[in-house]
């Protein structure tokens, strides 16, 4: 009889999804997170749109467009890295996790719910990020169908490597307490040096190198490409887009952030708590 009860259970997916709606309903209620990692690049955007109403420098692009290509990256890592990061230290701290691993749920399920919410929060982010830009701020939507396809798998693959390296950056963090900090930092300096709120090639080459080791750069030249002229890409580090190339190490992120969380995903804290 358990043998059989046991094959009855539902699989990884159907538990998933159902979790997904567990992770965004309690996502949703925590106004503090929503404050930090969905409202925060609101917010950035329309302080930066309204500052900034002149030209990016050496170039006939205005810079506030630019910053939305930027903000709008950002605000993918906001809703995928340090909301996933920050969550997960919390719940590995307060024993959710662990009481979590001890129930019939597949494991995956949990990474699939949380992996689901992810994309639903990204993808609403752009959004609403998008929404603003071209109702305030003159922001053109894709006028050809190759750069509307641009912008859905530069969304796609930022979501995902973002979300897999939060959950791989989760167990940097000792406790909860700590959790905001240590993963505001790395967040918060990446926007600094990856073509956020600057023109990327004004940062010193070495800066410009360190940073294209991550994804934040790439998915903002990605963004670039589909809302900004052609002529814009005389300011890129390359001189040219560099489509093939940000699909390359998107994509290499998302496998290696993937292998990552395998191999340091903790259900438990450091001390065994």
């Amino acid at each position: 009889m358990a043998a059989t009860a046991t094959r009855q259970l539902p699989g990884a997916l159907p538990v998933g999804i159902s979790r997904a709606r567990v992770e965004l309903t309690s996502y949703l209620r925590n106004r503090q997170a929503v404050m930090f990692t969905f409202a925060l690049p609101v917010v950035l955007l329309l302080l930066f749109g309204s500052i900034f109403k002149g030209n990016a420098s050496g170039t006939n692009v205005p810079m506030r467009q630019v910053l939305i290509s930027g903000i709008i990256a950002s605000g993918i890592m906001s809703t995928t890295f340090s909301s996933l990061a920050i969550g997960i230290a919390v719940a590995r701290d307060d024993g959710t996790l662990h009481r979590l691993a001890a129930t019939p749920m597949p494991k995956a399920a949990y990474f699939i719910g949380k992996l689901a919410m992810a994309f639903v929060c990204g993808i609403s982010e752009t959004v609403v990020l998008l929404g603003l830009g071209v109702g305030l701020f003159g922001l053109h939507l894709p006028n050809t169908p190759g750069r509307w396809l641009t912008l859905i798998w530069v969304v796609l693959l930022g979501i995902f490597s973002c979300a897999m390296l939060g959950v791989a950056y989760s167990s940097v963090a000792r406790n909860g307490r700590s959790a905001a900090a240590v993963v505001q930092l790395p967040y918060l300096s990446l926007q600094m040096i990856s073509g956020v709120f600057f023109v990327f090639t004004q940062l010193p080459k070495a800066v410009q190198a360190f940073a294209a080791v991550f994804p934040l750069k790439w998915i903002a030249q990605g963004l670039r490409s589909v809302f900004l002229p052609g002529s814009f890409q005389a300011a890129e580090a390359a001189h040219a887009w560099e489509h093939g190339k940000t699909a390359l190490v998107l994509g290499a992120w998302c496998v290696g952030a993937f292998l990552l969380c395998l191999g340091t995903f903790r259900w438990r804290t450091r001390d065994g708590a």
